[in-house]
């Protein structure tokens, strides 16, 4: 059985990088957790929210998923919200896909995927509410308009969720987001859907 041994040196050598170039980091850092914003992401691996953005540990609440859903019966998500929301008082809620998504493209296949198609019939969905956008685009086309199409589905899903709705009728200063991360270029784009009260 592998013991993952290069993972943990590779963990002692960031460690030590990290304390030497400032030794109360560590200190600091576990004293407390206040981010100001909540990103909700794609679970792939090459979307790491705190790189994307340059920000330390610490900064960003972070909850990803597949195809960064936010579904109203996933109590992970939901409960990842409530507690960024009420607890940690994040001031920004950020949905972000990505160009390329492995989710969205299998959403698009008519293929099997096993249990993850169960998961997956939500981006079916929003192709579905959208499908008169998709006249005459290529394939790639395609997949680039849903992975846009589905952040701002989702902006839509967490907006609407009580927790959200809740924090806005008591006043709090709360913004959610969509997002989309281009893996070919590390550049991210605002899909300017950002709701900043019940009213917007």
């Amino acid at each position: 059985m592998s013991s993952l041994k290069h993972l943990f040196e590779n963990n002692l050598a960031w460690a030590n990088e990290i304390k030497e170039q400032n030794p109360e980091f560590f200190s600091m850092l576990s004293k407390q957790q206040g981010p100001k914003y909540l990103w909700i992401g794609c679970s792939d691996s090459r979307v790491p929210a705190n790189q994307i953005v340059n920000l330390p540990p610490g900064e960003i609440f972070v909850h990803r998923n597949i195809a960064n859903l936010v579904v109203h019966t996933d109590l992970n998500c939901l409960s990842v919200i409530q507690y960024s929301v009420e607890i940690l008082r994040v001031k920004h809620i950020i949905v972000c896909g990505h160009y390329g998504c492995g989710g969205i493209k299998a959403a698009l296949e008519s293929q099997e995927h096993g249990l993850v198609d169960n998961w997956l019939r939500h981006v079916k969905d929003v192709d579905r509410f959208n499908a008169d956008k998709f006249n005459g685009l290529t394939h790639d086309e395609k997949l680039n308009l849903l992975c846009e199409l589905n952040v701002i589905e989702q902006v839509t899903n967490v907006c609407n969720s009580t927790i959200v709705q809740n924090a806005w009728e008591n006043g709090a200063n709360l913004s959610v987001h969509g997002w989309v991360y281009s893996i070919e270029n590390g550049i991210l784009k605002d899909l300017d859907v950002t709701v900043s009260s019940v009213n917007d």
